[in-house]
């Protein structure tokens, strides 16, 4: 079968002829309909992610997508493998699989799962936002970033959004459509005084951080600039588009009440990530389906797949490879 092969950690994956999967342990063979190109999935590939030491090379990347049985059942599945979902076949358990509603194409039912989760995740379990809350989304003009702002308003009730951005027009999407309330353009506007002012005006209780860096220490430093009163702030980190590390006195974290936490594998409870799979990823479904919930998308061909792993990804959408 064709798929993307994964040779050496660190190179993208090339389109190459590679050996039918092997069914075993209550899986069986699927065909693989669509499989979204993921930060985790680059990660992986990148040899550097916690979760690459758990696959053997050579191997085919795709975290996850969308198979259909010799049944005819069409489903969303996962595969942390070395028989990943960027192939025309793969490996499926029939009883470890979300099946997916007519109302919603492979590509973009491929493309919701990752960002969508992890979104819901943020929210629900990290930053625990309730209704009326005050919200900063940084780094929300990227695909998770888009899913959370339009999450936190219509399914977790938050009462006010605000968006932080380099793409202007998405920023403006996000106010128009998406149901942000306010708008920080990164680049064009100091972040830290606009936080530190909105924070003064109605104290943040939850920020979900997509860029860490200097973003990121330019809020956390913000966020104990003018506050005299107390009030908690439940700052959730889960990407780290500008940059791997920062640099943060350690005065912020003892003046002001700022609670710190992550959202990847490893840092949610398995309960929670049973929750999320069983009760939350088909309700994704269903409002992307209905059109509650909007995702921009980009199918490409697998066959392309070396030359999208190394190009950049437009701005708030999901490039998904198709066999």
């Amino acid at each position: 079968m064709k798929a993307a092969v994964v040779n050496e950690w660190g190179n993208a994956p090339v389109y190459a002829d590679h050996p039918e999967p092997e069914p075993g342990d209550g899986t069986v063979v699927a065909t693989v309909e669509a499989s979204a190109l993921t930060n985790i999935t680059r990660g992986i590939v990148s040899g550097k992610h916690y979760a690459s030491k758990a696959i053997q090379l050579p191997a085919i990347p795709g975290v996850d997508g969308v198979v259909r049985f010799d049944d005819g059942r069409r489903a969303y599945a996962g595969a942390l493998t070395r028989y990943g979902m960027m192939a025309e076949r793969t490996l499926a358990n029939p009883n470890a699989v979300v099946e997916l509603p007519d109302g919603i194409d492979s590509v973009t039912a491929a493309a919701i799962p990752n960002p969508g989760t992890s979104a819901w995740m943020s929210l629900e379990h990290a930053a625990a936002v309730s209704p009326g809350d005050h919200v900063l989304v940084l780094g929300a003009t990227g695909v998770t970033g888009s899913i959370a702002v339009q999450l936190a308003k219509s399914v977790f009730g938050a009462g006010r959004v605000v968006v932080a951005g380099r793409d202007a027009t998405r920023l403006q999407w996000l106010r128009d459509t998406a149901g942000a309330d306010d708008a920080i353009a990164l680049g064009r506007e100091d972040l830290g005084a606009r936080v530190a002012a909105l924070h003064a005006e109605r104290p943040f209780d939850a920020v979900l951080d997509y860029l860490w860096g200097e973003p990121a220490e330019q809020v956390l430093t913000a966020l104990t600039s003018q506050l005299a009163a107390y009030h908690a702030t439940r700052f959730v980190q889960i990407g780290a588009m500008a940059g791997p590390t920062m640099t943060l006195a350690a005065g912020v974290l003892r003046s002001t009440a700022i609670t710190m936490s992550g959202v990847g594998i490893g840092s949610v409870p398995p309960d929670v990530l049973a929750r999320i799979r069983t009760e939350a990823l088909p309700r994704l479904f269903a409002m992307v389906a209905s059109g509650d919930l909007q995702l921009r998308t980009q199918a490409r061909p697998l066959a392309d797949v070396e030359r999208v792993w190394t190009a950049a990804e437009p701005s708030g959408t999901r490039v998904v490879l198709t066999p």
